[in-house]
């Protein structure tokens, strides 16, 4: 952030002002110090992201029923602190960047990054910090190779035949044992001690001979695959907010009286959607759903997670019967042929944006939970950094649909559903086409979270 200040604010670090409609292109060394200050707020947010939520659920002790309910809580109230950050900087930090200069816009941003700092090591005597348990990537290919060198071993029938050591604390550093499950036998095979470790009494290599502990954090991520992919389509649905609503909202009346709404500010409608459904799920939803289930926190994570794919199903329903409406206003008044706005108002858009943040609380933070508790102990981080990719991938995703999609309606010179005059198009299809496939992903879910195991700590 402060290199962003710094090439927003120093005359040789940033373009030369516009003379009239004439503006100067940036030289090469500007390009490079502006994109350098980018990709570092890629890298810190690498670093931030997938181990914050972590960390912070780190501080409750789960073997305590109060600290349980209140690691449930967390992860609510720290999705509800991120889209706090994000209104304030698409609304007050926006309007700051456009009237007072991208220099003080960048700036504040950086002084808060340093209050956060120092709030951040101010709390170190306070934390309760797990042991880092080295690599779980090379874990994971541990394991790999060693099921690899002993394909031709049988497993035995007995699991307690099977190596694991003989101390209460796992091999591997900050993570409990796991108890051994009976899926996935191909992989037991890591931890079966052959004929020739037992006369040299040599253990100690892993990429012979692998704990059960370790051989089962493989097999629990290999479990939570497929839940983890189904959080890709909701993603691709997610990412139509900054997109296709868009595009959706640009074609529609932006007015109220004399003033002028931006298309894309109403993707603060989601952010409030978020800020208004965290409070109430917390405090109103989970108490009410915990009498009837009797769970802790009201639903289970996959519970949750379901709710929100259902709740996506509905948002793109929502905005397909809004670009219904908004060609059958079109074709009334002969507008179909030209490409302006159609005089209905950008709010009808307010229930898909407010449907897709109750998604949101369910399906993201559900994720943030189901990773986060589901996980081995050491490696919590990189589960949450898979969640995570999600976002990335249904990003991926929505793109590579709307190639597709626009490939096949196009053929022949045909308009297409999307074409730059969207009164011509059928936007409408794409949005029940995304449905749809919400609607398998969703199906898809049930039968992928009905077959998971929980896992089982030793």
């Amino acid at each position: 952030m402060c290199t962003l200040t710094l090439s927003a604010s120093i005359p040789a670090l940033k373009p030369a002002e516009c003379v009239g409609a004439l503006c100067p292109s940036a030289t090469p060394a500007q390009y490079a110090v502006f994109f350098f200050g980018l990709y570092l707020i890629a890298l810190g947010t690498g670093g931030i992201k997938p181990c914050v939520s972590s960390f912070g659920a780190d501080q409750f002790d789960d073997t305590d029923s109060n600290e349980r309910v209140k690691k449930g809580s967390f992860f609510n109230w720290f999705y509800f602190s991120i889209n706090i950050g994000a209104l304030i900087s698409s609304s007050l930090i926006v309007w700051i960047q456009d009237n007072a200069g991208w220099g003080l816009g960048f700036g504040i941003p950086a002084l808060f990054m340093g209050f956060a700092i120092a709030s951040f090591f101010s709390g170190t005597s306070l934390y309760r910090f797990q042991r880092p348990g080295g690599s779980p990537i090379t874990r994971m290919c541990q394991v790999l190779v060693a099921s690899c060198r002993k394909w031709n071993l049988e497993v035995p029938n007995d699991s307690t035949l099977l190596y694991e050591t003989q101390d209460k604390a796992s091999a591997i550093e900050g993570s409990r044992k796991i108890e051994h499950s009976d899926e996935l036998r191909c992989l037991d095979k890591a931890a079966v001690v052959s004929d020739a470790e037992i006369k040299s009494g040599d253990f100690s290599n892993p990429w012979i001979l692998c704990t059960v502990t370790q051989v089962e954090e493989l097999k629990i991520l290999i479990r939570m695959f497929p839940i983890w992919a189904t959080g890709i389509v909701f993603s691709a649905v997610y990412a139509q907010m900054s997109t296709l609503f868009v595009e959706q909202g640009m074609v529609m009346d932006t007015s109220i009286g004399s003033f002028t709404i931006p298309p894309a500010s109403l993707s603060s409608f989601d952010v409030i959607s978020v800020i208004f459904w965290v409070p109430i799920y917390d405090k109103i939803i989970v108490p009410i759903a915990r009498k009837f289930t009797g769970k802790e926190r009201g639903f289970s994570e996959l519970q949750r997670m379901g709710i929100g794919l259902f709740l996506s199903v509905l948002c793109m329903s929502a905005a397909a019967v809004v670009e219904i409406n908004r060609l059958r206003l079109a074709r009334e008044l002969e507008l179909v042929d030209q490409n302006v706005s159609v005089p209905i108002s950008i709010f009808w858009q307010i229930p898909q944006y407010f449907l897709l943040g109750a998604a949101e609380v369910c399906t993201f933070i559900g994720q943030l939970e189901f990773f986060y508790d589901q996980s081995p102990d050491a490696m919590r981080s990189l589960c949450s950094a898979l969640s995570l990719l999600t976002t990335a991938l249904g990003n991926y995703l929505s793109s590579f649909i709307l190639t597709v999609v626009t490939y096949f309606t196009t053929a022949g010179g045909k308009t297409g559903w999307i074409p730059d005059n969207l009164n011509k198009g059928h936007l409408d299809y794409f949005f029940w086409l995304l449905a749809g496939l919400s609607i398998f992903n969703m199906l898809l879910y049930v039968v992928c979270a009905k077959k998971y195991k929980q896992k089982k700590a030793g």
